[in-house]
């Protein structure tokens, strides 16, 4: 059973940084598409960045690049989220999500793996 588990989230001030990671268990990170989202209260879910694992490609929303870097470590099954001069627009649960496939999607419904997020706050 595919699980993702989300962590490193927390409460900083305006042009801190964090890292999320997510670790994946019940199948390998190397060979699926893996990415963030995130939901702001009142707001829809959105997407943040993602890395399809076999080749490294990535993909950032106009909002974080820049500022957010996502990376993998085949060797722990993790994905991470480095997320540097975040401003308060950044406040929100994020969201690991995986799918299979040849390519990377940005589309939500393509996203059959979700974990149970984790808050990031940014005071100004």
């Amino acid at each position: 059973q595919v699980q993702l588990v989300e962590s490193g989230g927390g409460s900083v001030q305006a042009g801190g940084s964090l890292r999320l990671s997510c670790a994946a268990s019940g199948y390998t990170v190397s060979s699926y598409c893996m990415a963030w989202f995130r939901q702001a209260p009142g707001k829809e879910r959105e997407g943040v960045a993602t890395i399809y694992t076999r080749d490294g490609s990535t993909y950032y929303a106009d909002s974080v690049k820049g500022r957010f870097t996502i990376s993998q470590d085949n060797a722990k099954n993790t994905v991470y989220l480095e997320m540097n001069s975040l401003k308060p627009e950044d406040t929100a649960m994020y969201y690991c999500a995986a799918h299979i496939g040849v390519f990377c999607s940005r589309k939500i419904e393509m996203f059959g793996y979700w974990g149970q997020g984790t808050q990031v706050t940014v005071s100004s």
